[in-house]
């Protein structure tokens, strides 16, 4: 039986049926202001505050101010406190774009991705990590030998990735297959307000709850409604909402 690493979020992980299996590499994909970035500080916070699990944060797109203000601001009021005691290290991306060479900043982590004092890492984000390659085939040899690296590690893995369609089936890139797991953050316009939803779409070695349910971001970070299953974005089950026996949402 696989062992798992629980999020934290509350109603992700019953979802999940207990976690995300151990040393996978979860991929968590959504449009600007889903909660992909706050999805990854919880999953650190919580990793340290309620397991004792500490964290690698790399983001190319952030100074490490700009992550505690974002850690403050929806409520990790011990973020700060983690970093300076070491159990959340932050790379941010004065560090990571420093040599614009991706040996060179793989060299740079290496020693904490190593270290076994940290559990998890998140990866802010998937979409500035594929500018460092100049065409297909060294990304995905790059994002390979990432990836495994990070298993050999023991590391239990979320990154991030930017997408612009609403709908995840006309987006579907080699990280997708490469990854562990699938998960889809969704914002759907409401009227003069939107709704949010989280979707599991896949996970190895273990099974899910394979529907679209609604969730919240609130003071505390990301809240997901498992009770709520069935929501639909678009009135109707949209067809890559279905479960690999056919079926629609639950």
């Amino acid at each position: 039986m696989p062992e798992f690493v629980k999020t934290g979020v509350e109603g992700l992980d019953s979802i999940l049926n207990g976690g995300i299996v151990e040393n996978a590499a979860v991929l968590v994909s959504g449009n600007p202001g889903t909660g992909k970035s706050i999805f990854g500080l919880q999953y650190l916070y919580n990793g340290v505050d309620q397991f004792d699990e500490g964290g690698i944060y790399l983001t190319f797109e952030e100074t490490k101010d700009d992550i505690s203000q974002a850690a403050q601001s929806i409520g990790f009021d011990k973020w700060d406190d983690f970093v300076d005691d070491g159990r959340i290290k932050v790379y941010d991306k004065r560090t990571l774009l420093r040599s614009g060479d991706f040996s060179s900043t793989l060299d740079t982590i290496l020693e904490d991705l190593q270290d076994t004092q940290y559990d998890r890492l998140v990866l802010d984000s998937l979409t500035m990590f594929q500018l460092f390659f100049e065409d297909e085939k060294e990304q995905r040899q790059y994002l390979l030998k990432f990836i495994d690296i990070l298993k050999d590690s023991g590391l239990t893995s979320i990154l991030t990735m930017e997408q612009s369609a609403v709908f995840p089936e006309t987006e579907i890139g080699l990280e997708n297959f490469l990854t562990d797991g699938n998960i889809y953050l969704i914002q759907s316009p409401a009227g003069s307000t939107s709704n949010r939803y989280i979707w599991v779409a896949k996970m190895r070695k273990q099974p899910i709850k394979n529907s679209m349910f609604p969730l919240e971001i609130d003071d505390g970070g990301i809240k997901v409604f498992e009770q709520a299953a069935g929501f639909s974005m678009v009135g109707e089950s949209a067809p890559w909402f279905a479960d690999e026996d056919g079926g629609g949402l639950e």
